[in-house]
């Protein structure tokens, strides 16, 4: 009971200290009762009897166990870090530059090299490196426009007005596109033990069900999203139905008094801010509503800071995550469901219309918008006026 409350070197001494009381034959009574190898314990004893033995505050003697890898083959460390990264370190035409590289597949390559390590040792001196097991992340935006900073600015003021006038301001975008079927979907979900729900091992679309497009609004000031999940094309005139649809059954109850609409979406996309279609449907939603109809566009690679991204579609992908969406009945139930703790509520409809594509809208047709650019970049931030006001 004692023996594992104590380091090796108290374990020897204790053991020896019990075979000097036992006397003659000892030794191998406490090294059958304990386990300790006898001559660990006549070690032991020569210690307690010569007043020799390890340092203060030290287990063993100095130069005590095996040297480290590193100590014996100083070369290993160097070789390793050409393996990890040849391209840095000169070597592009290294064959791991393109493999994955795992701890095994290193002992490996080391091996080869006349280097002897096992993986545990590689992981050991990966982390001495400073290096640590990481995923990709999404940090790259493209090139930076000078006027990023002071697009966000402005989008934030004209925010900030519209909802002080209590006038609707939405930021809208599609979804990512998913597959409608029996596909696997990423997370996980609580099943009984070894009962996960079976998926296809290949994601090839399924001509029958097709796929789900899912096109949303979200209400900056009251916390709720409008999704629209599309069956044809990702297209300007969907994108805007969705929002008309919004304003019919949702907007335009929350805003009974509304004059204008601010809309914030990205630069590209079925919502680009190049897009003449996207401008022409906003016109006929305009003479629609009799709505003054705002719009800012995001700088260019910055649409992960569009506010929908993580105050709605965040939640939509938590609430379906390991669920495989096998129709587009079960996309709408689970989108209609995500709720949060802040508040969030979503409504979600089908929507079953086609949608060409390559619609082109000609230059007379562009000539009877009524578009009023603002004055700090007209081309992210305008304004279309009904042509019946």
């Amino acid at each position: 009971m004692l023996k594992h409350s104590l380091n090796e070197r108290a374990r020897r001494i204790w053991a020896a200290v019990e075979a000097h009381t036992l006397g003659y034959g000892g030794a191998s009574l406490v090294a059958q009762a304990t386990g300790i190898s006898r001559s660990t314990i006549v070690r032991g004893m020569k210690e307690v009897r010569g007043g020799r033995g390890a340092e203060e505050g030290r287990v063993r003697r100095p130069g005590g166990g095996r040297k480290s890898a590193t100590a014996t083959n100083p070369h290993l460390r160097g070789a390793l870090e050409q393996l990890v990264d040849p391209v840095s370190r000169g070597d592009p035409e290294s064959p791991l530059r393109w493999t994955c590289k795992s701890t095994r597949l290193l002992a490996r390559e080391l091996a080869a090299e006349g280097h002897q390590a096992s993986d545990w040792l590689v992981r050991e001196l990966l982390y001495d490196l400073g290096y640590s097991l990481q995923a990709n992340r999404k940090t790259k935006e493209g090139a930076r426009h000078p006027d990023r900073d002071a697009q966000f600015r402005h989008i934030n003021i004209r925010v900030a007005r519209q909802l002080r006038l209590s006038h609707p301001a939405i930021s809208v975008d599609t979804k990512k596109k998913e597959l409608v079927g029996d596909f696997k979907n990423g997370g996980r979900e609580w099943h009984p033990l070894g009962k996960p729900e079976p998926v296809r091992v290949h994601d090839f679309i399924d001509a029958k069900k097709g796929k789900a497009i899912p096109y949303g609004v979200y209400d900056l000031a009251l916390n709720r999203g409008w999704v629209a999940v599309g069956i044809d094309h990702d297209t300007a005139t969907f994108a805007v139905n969705t929002i008309r649809r919004w304003w019919k059954e949702m907007g335009s109850k929350e805003y009974p008094r509304a004059t204008s609409l601010l809309i914030v979406a990205d630069s590209g996309g079925s919502n680009g801010s190049r897009l003449r279609l996207w401008k022409w449907e906003l016109q006929r939603l305009a003479d629609a509503t009799k709505l003054t109809i705002h719009v800012s566009h995001l700088p260019p690679g910055t649409s992960k800071w569009n506010k929908i991204e993580h105050r709605l579609f965040s939640f939509i992908s938590q609430n379906w995550r390991g669920r495989p969406l096998l129709t587009h009945a079960t996309i709408v139930k689970l989108i209609a469901n995500t709720r949060t703790s802040k508040g969030l509520k979503v409504r979600c409809v089908l929507d079953n219309r086609r949608y060409p594509k390559e619609v082109k809208i000609n230059e007379e047709q562009m000539a009877t918008i009524r578009l009023k650019p603002d004055s700090f970049h007209g081309d992210w931030n305008y304004s279309i006026r009904s042509r019946e006001g």
